[in-house]
């Protein structure tokens, strides 16, 4: 009987280098602690970016699951809200509105407000209901709370469209301070992927965190322009024999800034607040580095205390 080329070796014979299999399935991965300064490793997050892409949508479909209204929250929150606000602090408190009509002023501020309080408070225990995945599989830790800061995009998208019909509504003419939105949304997310990882590593180790999360949301909601112009607030204000600048402190909260953006681009009331947005910038970028910073130095400890 007739033999071929890919018939096989006779045991017997010695076997050259190319005739054994070349991958040794015997080897072992060791994840070593980090030392030193520690941001994000942009390189591991491009190789697990289909992990990311699935976290992101399995945080969007597990949003609206089981609801009738599905997507149309992303609509009601801010759109309640803007309703209660104009109520209580349009009318009966008569805050003012910078000369725009204050539904479509409070809608202004709500749009990217929900966006981040949402992405916060999802960010925050993103670690803790992913427990299992935490002690089971290697993959970059920091996915988690990042992908619900960009799971939060698709309500803002929705909402924003909203306010896009508010302001047909209200005829308030289009301004060239739209241009400036990428950089409000970006600085609005950078804000937010900062303070999600301080909050979310912390978390992990300090369950108060979790229940907290509602007191922290509301008392920087009061700590930022959403019910009242930024303008309430004095550039200086004397003090005895000392002279302070409150809006410029007030400005170390990047929403500060991102909010009064969003109200000039899109409703011209009020001049481009370049100098609260060149500090909240600097501010936002702080807090991110600092929060990759605090969230690697600690994502070794998640599999035990998880």
């Amino acid at each position: 009987m007739s033999t071929t080329s890919d018939s096989i070796a006779d045991p017997g014979e010695p076997q050259t280098e190319s005739d054994t299999d070349p991958v040794d399935f015997d080897y072992e991965v060791i994840i070593r602690a980090r030392t030193g300064w520690q941001l994000i490793d942009w390189r591991e997050l491009v190789e697990y970016r289909d992990l990311f892409r699935f976290l992101v949508w399995r945080s969007i479909k597990v949003q609206y699951a089981q609801s009738m209204l599905g997507i149309g929250w992303a609509v009601i929150q801010p759109v309640f809200s803007m309703i209660i606000f104009t109520i209580v602090f349009g009318y009966l408190a008569g805050i003012e509105s910078d000369g725009a009509p204050y539904a479509v002023f409070a809608f202004a501020a709500l749009v990217p407000w929900t966006y981040f309080s949402n992405a916060l408070t999802d960010g925050t225990n993103s670690l803790l209901i992913n427990t299992n995945m935490l002690s089971k599989v290697y993959f970059p830790r920091m996915m988690l709370p990042l992908s619900a800061v960009f799971a939060k995009l698709i309500d803002f998208c929705v909402a924003m469209l909203i306010l896009c019909g508010l302001i047909v509504y209200y005829g308030i003419p289009p301004n060239a301070g739209v241009l400036a939105l990428p950089w409000l949304i970006g600085l609005m997310m950078l804000t937010a992927a900062g303070l999600v990882m301080w909050l979310s590593a912390l978390a992990v180790q300090y369950r108060d965190i979790k229940y907290a999360m509602n007191f922290i949301v509301q008392a920087l909601m009061y700590c930022t322009p959403v019910v009242y112009p930024a303008s309430l607030i004095p550039w200086t204000y004397k003090w005895g024999d000392y002279l302070i600048y409150p809006r410029l402190v007030y400005s170390i909260n990047p929403m500060v800034g991102v909010i009064e953006g969003f109200r000039s681009a899109l409703l011209g009331s009020a001049d481009m607040p370049w100098a609260l947005l060149a500090v909240g910038s600097v501010s936002a970028a702080i807090i991110a580095a600092s929060g990759s910073h605090f969230f690697r130095k600690k994502e070794r400890l998640f599999a035990d205390v998880a």
